[in-house]
């Protein structure tokens, strides 16, 4: 198979390079190196620097190249930028994805030979739950910018496959989590927003402590609880959506997680297991928005897709992560 990946050089995107490579597949990359790392686009892809606004680019790229599949994962992605900065997501995700498809849909005019795409979704497209685990046909109420651009972006994906016969999928991942250390892959965001980074941090004197967001939440342990899926599950899963759709599989949505939750205390416990240093806690007053529990209801993407988390060890996960940054620190 030959793949195109937009947004190669971020955090999922490169792993899922990876992981193409590893099966033996061509891949090209497309990125514009807003967020992502040169240096994180695995040898042996084929990299275009270009913005995916740019249709012509696309279909370019994709006649060029023979491209037989196309995995979108270029985004802005930051729940609380999106907040305050709502232009950028409109335009960045609704735009650009716009732009993206229309290049995929112009490069085989006339074929008659739909390429299938896979869209990097999320489970904020949810909102706060009426009840965990949530499944794929639960009510979309989201909160922020940045899940009203990705349920937008599945909307128009479902209009596109009606009219004009494209195959897709839209994986809702939970949490993503966890990195690749051997392969030299991880977490590098400016500035960091995910929980388990941002411990690791601060167990390497980045920063002075964690801040807890409310501590009186519903749960077992009074922190928030969110369903963490390891990123070489999620690069996984997105080839068994592509084998679906190759196969002439039912376009639709599928939710990406463990079905297992962890807290917040957990994540920290964790970490301190994993790297055996002081981390900090600093409790902080609760934020806006935020649910008191997030976890996937997972059996859709077995029945159909035959795709299961398997590095679904929290240690595991925070032990991954904590490898690459030694090793990005080093």
């Amino acid at each position: 198979m030959r793949a195109l990946v937009t947004g190669g050089a971020g955090y999922i995107g490169s792993h899922m390079v990876k992981t193409l490579l590893d099966g033996g597949h061509d891949v090209v990359v497309i990125d514009d190196f807003s967020t992502g790392y040169r240096d994180a686009v695995p040898e042996g892809a084929k990299l275009v620097e270009g913005d995916i606004t740019d249709s012509k680019l696309v279909a370019r790229t994709i006649r060029e190249n023979g491209v037989e599949a196309v995995i979108h994962f270029a985004a802005k992605i930051a729940v609380g930028e999106s907040v305050v900065k709502p232009r950028l997501y409109w335009r960045g995700n609704i735009g650009a994805t716009l732009g993206l498809l229309d290049g995929v849909l112009d490069a085989r005019e006339g074929d008659g030979k739909p390429i299938p795409f896979v869209f990097s979704s999320t489970a904020a497209v949810y909102g706060t739950p009426d009840a965990v685990p949530i499944d794929e046909d639960h009510p979309k109420r989201p909160v922020s910018p940045y899940g009203d651009t990705k349920l937008a972006i599945e909307r128009v994906l479902e209009s596109y496959g009606g009219a004009y016969g494209l195959p897709w999928t839209a994986l809702r991942y939970f949490n993503a989590a966890g990195a690749w250390p051997e392969a030299k892959l991880g977490e590098r965001h400016e500035p960091e927003t995910h929980l388990i980074p941002i411990v690791l941090e601060a167990a390497l004197g980045k920063r002075p402590s964690v801040a807890v967001f409310g501590t009186n939440w519903p749960t077992p342990d009074g922190t928030c609880v969110r369903d963490y899926v390891h990123v070489r599950d999620l690069a996984d899963a997105h080839i068994a959506a592509l084998e679906h759709l190759r196969r002439g599989g039912e376009s639709g949505a599928f939710n990406l997680g463990t079905g297992r939750g962890d807290s917040v205390r957990e994540v920290i416990e964790a970490a301190r297991r994993v790297t055996g240093r002081t981390i900090t806690i600093a409790e902080a007053p609760i934020r806006p928005g935020d649910p008191a529990e997030l976890v996937a209801k997972v059996e859709r993407a077995e029945k159909v897709l035959g795709w299961k988390a398997k590095r679904t060890d929290l240690d595991t996960i925070v032990g991954d992560a904590w490898k690459f940054m030694l090793h990005a620190k080093a």
